[in-house]
């Protein structure tokens, strides 16, 4: 059976711990592969080699930096099929959306082939007599991103492209169920930095693992920054956690986005958007569109008729299907877990108008497959209503007015992200200025930002005072300096024991 090892100071790198994760096919049901679960000894392996490396790769200069970055990005195209494919096989999306993760990733690594520009610090000349000020930014050091399975390719390279990019080393470590194509871009990493003549080992490392491996990054004492994805819950156990070791973090939790539909919104384009926010990837992002609040009654009946007609056009298939929407969910367990949500949703006393428990595949009984499922009726006291659920589930909340579908979203413990259907611009813009979330898409179902803007959001959505990519991910893998400089003319004079003063 394949093995997968953990990636380290360039090479792949043999663990000792004996212990090991099962990697599957969720198309199958079957064990593709298994991987090596780190001890504390062999991320601290990790952190030296990654700390050997940090001078020389600090000290190099931004735009050869950028050069290998421009280089990494040029192999991860030119492998764009092989990563998808491999992507695909462990997660269980479809080709084309697991092209789409590697796209978004590659949108960050395009922004850190920017750097040298975006690194120039600030510069006041004359701020006192003969005196001038500037600043610059430096790397922190050797830092670590830990991120989730259901976007192996995209959140790995939102962290390191621009942290590698500003000068530190990195180590990853990604989520166990989908570990190739993390490793896999390490190793195009490296082969990018051979192909400039510029040594790269250990400036990027893969350390595969459970909690043991995380509790080590977030208490070893050479990591300054830590980078997380995930569930809320483990988001707050990683800051608390990290903070508490003196570390810089940003940690990434869970969402419950909602897409509010106002009377006046073109039915037939949100009837697509939500399905595709709502299904695909099986669900499995943490800004997909799980809940839909139409307002007005009108609205609310004729959006439910016309969901129904479109989930009845889904098909859901294996991940190498063209013509599928979406594949399995990644585990068997977490199909378990969805299934368990969706009952509680009845027993609550939702109205589950379709319910995708009962789907299996021709041929794939065995895979990890489900099939939409859709409530109406929720309400805010819901359990399922007040969790994630990360699965192909769509609830109708019912708004009787304007004021209310701003309240839902804006009180929900989540804030990652929410989106308004209208056509009424002066009613959209009053919702993006009102509403209690850090993202928002007018007439856009999954606004995820670009790569120069910012993503994060609000409450237990995200802990921490940083957000990724853009200019606050360089913000976050930086550290500032400020340089107060005077060339005296002529002979030296007595030292001022005052503080000085700008007069």
């Amino acid at each position: 059976m394949r093995e997968i090892r953990h990636f380290v100071n360039g090479s792949a790198f043999e663990g000792a711990s004996g212990r090991f994760g099962d990697v599957f096919n969720p198309n199958t049901g079957e064990v593709q592969a298994r991987v090596q679960l780190a001890t504390e000894g062999e991320l601290d392996m990790a952190v030296q080699a990654a700390a050997a490396a940090l001078p020389a790769w600090a000290a190099t200069n931004p735009q050869r930096r950028a050069r290998v970055m421009f280089e990494f990005k040029r192999l991860v195209e030119a492998h764009m099929n092989e990563l998808a494919e491999t992507l695909s096989s462990e997660h269980g999306k479809v080709i084309a959306d697991s092209k789409g993760d590697i796209q978004r990733g590659l949108e960050v690594i395009e922004f850190a082939c920017g750097i040298p520009h975006v690194l120039k610090g600030e510069y006041t000349e004359g701020a006192g007599p003969g005196i001038d000020v500037y600043s610059m930014r430096q790397p922190l050091g050797v830092v670590a991103g830990i991120t989730p399975f259901n976007f192996p390719a995209m959140i790995p390279m939102w962290m390191f492209g621009v942290a590698i990019a500003v000068g530190n080393t990195f180590i990853l470590k990604p989520s166990e169920k989908d570990p190739t194509v993390p490793v896999r871009l390490a190793e195009l990493f490296m082969e990018a930095g051979a192909n400039l003549g510029i040594d790269l080992k250990g400036v990027l490392n893969v350390v595969h693992g459970d909690k043991t491996a995380v509790d080590a990054i977030l208490q070893h004492p050479e990591i300054k920054a830590v980078s997380f994805v995930g569930s809320s819950d483990i988001a707050h156990y990683v800051y608390s956690q990290g903070t508490l070791h003196n570390k810089r973090v940003q940690a990434m939790g869970g969402a419950k986005n909602h897409g509010v539909v106002l009377p006046d919104a073109d039915l037939d384009q949100v009837v697509k958007d939500l399905s595709g926010a709502a299904f695909g990837s099986a669900g499995e992002r943490c800004m997909a569109l799980p809940v839909v609040v139409p307002v007005g009654k009108k609205v609310a009946d004729e959006l439910r008729d016309r969901m129904v007609a479109e989930i009845e056009t889904l098909k859901v298939g294996v991940s190498t299907d063209p013509e599928a929407q979406y594949g399995p969910v990644v585990s068997a367990a977490h199909r378990a877990k969805i299934a368990d949500y969706i009952q509680i949703g009845r027993d609550e006393g939702a109205e589950l108008v379709v319910d995708g428990r009962d789907f299996r595949l021709q041929g794939y009984e065995k895979g990890f497959f489900i099939g939409p499922s859709f409530f109406d009726g929720v309400k805010p006291g819901m359990k399922t209503y007040h969790e994630e659920i990360f699965g192909p589930v769509l609830q109708m909340v019912r708004a009787e007015s304007f004021e209310e579908a701003v309240e839902l979203p804006s009180k929900h413990q989540y804030g990652n992200g929410v989106a308004i259907f209208t056509r009424n611009g002066r009613a959209a813009r009053e919702f993006a200025q009102r509403v209690n979330v850090g993202m928002v898409g007018i007439n856009v179902p999954i606004p995820v930002p670009v790569a120069y803007h910012t993503f994060g959001g609000w409450k237990r959505s995200a802990f921490g005072d940083t957000n990724q990519h853009g200019m606050e991910g360089l913000k976050f893998w930086t550290k500032v300096k400020t340089v107060t400089a005077r060339w005296p003319e002529g002979e030296v004079g007595d030292s001022s024991f005052v503080i000085p003063t700008m007069k």
